[in-house]
């Protein structure tokens, strides 16, 4: 099954530190709830491991393929997602837009298998685990999260 998810989160802070917090992605388990363990496998290829609100863990490996400080960041995830990931940050006087495009399929015999009525499920918990970042992101900053979506 495949999804695709833009994610939104606008921040009252400038946009450097955004970019170092999310650049920095062996620390993301420390602020950014769900993330349960980051592990790198060598240059920029990262296997991440989360576990959402609905008690299902997902690991895949994410390997970083064209970064452009402090705008984007763009890569692929192998394993148990696969696809294709997109950070873009944007400031305007000190306020941070930061949005993720998030294209993948599932590769979890069980998921495919129940996605045809589970699909509403994956999405929400997505979105969960997006909104926790977004949270976790603006504490982590000292910040306002002034939007997410």
């Amino acid at each position: 099954m495949t999804y695709r998810f833009l994610t939104a989160w606008l921040l009252d802070c400038e946009r450097q530190a955004v970019w170092d917090t999310l650049e920095d992605v062996d620390a993301w388990p420390e602020w950014w709830r769900g993330v349960e363990c980051v592990r790198l496998l060598d240059g920029e290829r990262y296997r991440i491991s989360w576990r959402s609100r609905i008690p299902y863990d997902l690991s895949f490996e994410f390997e970083v393929e064209r970064v452009d400080p402090p705008h984007e960041m763009e890569g692929t995830a192998t394993g148990e997602l696969t696809g294709t990931g997109h950070w873009r940050i944007y400031e305007h006087d000190g306020v941070t837009a930061v949005t993720y495009d998030w294209n993948v399929r599932t590769t979890k015999a069980w998921m495919n298998l129940l996605a045809p009525v589970a699909k509403p499920v994956f999405e929400y918990n997505h979105n969960v685990v997006m909104r926790w970042g977004g949270e976790g992101l603006a504490e982590r900053l000292g910040c306002k999260l002034l939007a997410a979506g």
